[in-house]
Formats: C-alpha cells, structure tokens, sequence
C-alpha cells in the first residue's frame, strides 16, 4: 500500500472582523479616523481664529518660496473661515470615510500622496504674492482616488463605488474647480485630483497570481519478477 501526503501545508484563513457595528471593525475604525480628523480641523480653526488668523499666514503655500516648501504639509489643515471649512467638511468627511473603509493604512498612505502632489502643484503653479491654505485639495484627492480605484483594482465592489462617486460628485466637482475664480485655487483642486489619482495607481491592489496545477507523481515500486 502506498500512501500520498499533500504537498501543500493547511493553514488557518485569517479571521477578518465584520462590520459589526463596532469601532474594531472596518466601517467603525474609518468612521472614528475621519471623525477625528474633522475635530482637529475644527481645533485648528478656533486657534487660527483666536490668533487673529495668523496660523493661516503663516502655515499657508507661498508659491516659488523655498521656505514654504514645509508648508505643503500644514496648508491642508488651515482655513480661511469657519465658513471656509464648513464647505469642505461634508465631502472631506464623506469622500474619506468611503476611502478608508478597505485599509486605513492604505488612506494614509493615499493622503499624503495627495497632499505631497496636491501641494507641489500649488507651490509651483499658483500666482506669486498669494498664500493658499485649506483641505479642498484634499477632497479633490479623495474624489480622484475614488474614481479610479475601482478600475484599477478591477474589483467588482470598487467598480460600483467609483460609478457612485463619478455619478454623485461629478458636477459639483466640475463647478467646484474655479477656474478665473478669485481667491479659489484651481491650481490646487486640480493637482489634488491628480494626487488622488496618482495614489490609486501607485497604491493599486496587487492580482493573485495564477496557482500552476501541480501533479503529485507516486513513488516507483522496484520491480519484482
């Protein structure tokens, strides 16, 4: 009698939580991550305000100064006025809750991938003597990472997610831009977009690779005459 083992080894599949509702899970750890976010904004803004905005002088892009260069990372979290801010708030939320929900360390990866581009594009491209502050490079980010990421990842539940989002946010976006608009960055709603959709490319989810079919061969008996 001749017995064959597997040639592969069985492992456990690891256990994913479910979206029980509870902050562990997928939806909640993406909920708690965009509610915080939000509420250091808000911090933000009521310290900018108690300053006489002076936050936003200083931590806001410079175009073509070296020195600002530092502030592409704090542009993002200052903001002209509660009214400023106020605007961003629902699609920063909304937009960054959608994204985060798969892995929120892939949205943070996303995010600074978006405020790096979104960022140099401002300091490069925006007219000299202006100071250019605010999350909407953000949510033009997010907007542009959600719109490919489906198609990209070719994964059936990200393809419906990114029809949603091109359906839903595809006007107000378009109108949202301000090209010739004073006192609104095209330059940076426009390289956020291209940020977030840079980010979906390089943060694309890796295919499986085909499993060759393997055959187990038995063993030759030596032969008996």
């Amino acid at each position: 009698m001749v017995s064959i083992q597997p040639s592969g080894s069985f492992s456990p599949v690891p256990h994913q939580r479910d979206d029980d509702g509870s902050l562990a899970s997928p939806m909640g750890r993406a909920a708690a991550l965009m509610v915080a976010v939000l509420g250091l904004l808000w911090i933000v803004e009521l310290v900018n305000a108690a300053t006489g905005r002076h936050l936003a002088q200083w931590g806001g892009i410079r175009p073509r100064d070296v020195t600002s260069l530092v502030d592409i990372a704090t542009a993002p979290f200052l903001h002209g006025n509660v009214e400023h801010l106020a605007g961003n708030a629902v699609a920063l939320f909304s937009l960054g809750f959608i994204a985060a929900i798969p892995s929120i360390k892939k949205f943070l990866l996303m995010t600074v991938i978006v405020i790096v581009v979104g960022g140099l594009g401002v300091w490069l491209f925006s007219p000299s003597n202006t100071v250019s502050i605010g999350a909407s490079g953000v949510v033009f980010g997010y907007f542009g990472y959600l719109l490919l990421r489906g198609f990209v990842d070719r994964r059936p539940v990200d393809v419906v997610v990114s029809i949603g989002i091109a359906l839903a946010y595809a006007y107000p976006m378009w109108h949202s831009i301000g090209f010739g608009v004073t006192n609104i960055s095209w330059q940076g709603h426009l390289s956020g977009l291209v940020g977030g959709m840079l980010a979906a490319i390089l943060l694309r989810q890796p295919r499986p690779k085909a499993k060759q079919p393997t055959t187990d061969t038995l063993p030759t008996l030596p032969s008996t005459e």
